[in-house]
């Protein structure tokens, strides 16, 4: 991943690929913001302000607002490569520019483009409709924010979005499909590899609930794979992904010789030839939960991803994001051979409290609405966390396969 950094102290510049202009005049006095750094990340601008007499500022990027924060470090979310003009301006209530502009100087940020194909996943997405905080899809303060994090997906240039699980409250309805998850990531539905979770077979709490996941199979057709099953794979450039179902209970289970577990190793010995192989399924079998529970029920097949050399696992569930260190099925450590799982229930339902954490977990977040983002090269990826407009997190880093 390339990186370009600009600082812009007292009026002056460093950096070989940067040029600033003078904004408007505008009252620096009590109200004022001050461009002091921005950086240009993959597919997202960093950017550090010192702001006076204000709560909230807008990032304008090639003279539109994209993004906007509360702190003193905000986002924007890029996805055309290239040279950028970057600069930040003071906001109301509403994120509304005020009047008269008060803004800081333009800088240029460069972005690299993306060297291999960029999948985005995050889970636990749609509000039920019913919900008091649905609010017509534009959500509340603290929940349904599914359009929002929806907004990082549309025209973002990605080649796949994987959905993982518990994708619409409160029982997966095939209305509630409609009228919630469709106005937001439905947009992005053509390009969509989704998982179902366990609220899409949920019996109760929703209208129009049906057993068997009805309303997830009836929404997603045959790209949620056979009705019985809910798993299946496929390929994305030089990488193979495998979407599982971790509901074990509703498709005949999932332990040794169950007729996933042998599926799935059937499906790994025939791409063995792959040298990076991703899986994902709902329910993480490694999270720093509040209550922790025994040997999960997919430990199967995560024996089996392990032994075929897998390097990902991504999961949802758990309404928080959390990444760990490659690690072995029973938890140990392993750099050389293990799988690291990223938990991202970032994708819009609600956020929820972490417990003590557990061996290997490095990295996570709970007040941070966003999706996760994958570079999938030939032989290594790297990882991105995108906050939703006015998130204050991120997360990135890269690795090779095994």
């Amino acid at each position: 991943m390339r990186t370009v950094v600009l600082v812009l102290v007292f009026g002056t510049i460093a950096g070989a690929v940067a040029s600033a202009e003078p904004g408007p005049q505008a009252p620096w006095g009590r109200r004022s913001v001050s461009l002091i750094s921005a950086t240009g990340l993959q597919r997202l601008v960093e950017v550090h302000v010192r702001f006076h007499g204000a709560r909230r500022w807008v990032i304008y990027v090639d003279g539109r607002p994209s993004g906007f924060s509360t702190a003193t470090v905000g986002y924007a979310r890029v996805t055309r490569p290239g040279r950028h003009r970057i600069f930040a301006a003071l906001a109301g209530r509403d994120n509304v520019v005020l009047r008269p502009l008060v803004r800081s100087r333009t800088v240029d940020v460069m972005l690299p483009r993306p060297a291999g194909p960029v999948v985005a996943a995050a889970g636990d997405i749609a509000c039920d409709p019913n919900n008091v905080a649905f609010n017509d899809g534009r959500g509340m303060a603290h929940r349904c924010h599914q359009l929002a994090t929806s907004n990082l997906l549309v025209n973002a240039g990605l080649t796949a979005v994987l959905a993982l699980g518990d994708l619409q409250y409160y029982c997966g309805a095939l209305g509630a499909f409609i009228y919630s998850y469709d106005p937001s990531w439905g947009r992005v539905k053509a390009i969509t590899y989704p998982a179902p979770g366990n609220h899409e077979y949920q019996l109760s709490g929703g209208y129009d609930c049906a057993a068997g996941a009805q309303g997830y199979f009836s929404y997603w057709g045959t790209a949620a794979g056979d009705p019985s099953r809910g798993y299946y794979s496929f390929d994305i450039g030089t990488w193979h992904l495998v979407s599982l179902n971790s509901n074990c209970d509703e498709i005949g289970g999932c332990g040794p010789g169950s007729t996933e577990e042998r599926w799935l190793g059937a499906d790994l010995a025939a791409h063995e030839g792959a040298r990076c192989t991703l899986a994902y399924w709902h329910h993480p079998p490694f999270s720093s939960r509040v209550t922790q529970g025994g040997a999960p029920m997919t430990m199967a097949l995560l024996q089996d991803l392990y032994a075929a050399g897998v390097e990902l696992l991504l999961n949802g569930h758990e309404h928080n994001y959390e990444r760990f260190a490659p690690q072995t099925p029973a938890g140990a450590a392993d750099p050389a051979r293990g799988i690291r799982e990223f938990v991202v229930g970032t994708g819009g339902a609600d956020l929820r409290p972490f417990g003590a954490p557990i061996g290997n977990s490095e990295v996570r977040q709970n007040d941070t609405y966003g999706v996760l983002e994958l570079t999938l090269l030939p032989t290594s990826y790297a990882w991105q966390f995108i906050p939703e407009a006015g998130g204050a997190f991120t997360d990135s880093g890269s690795s090779p396969c095994h």
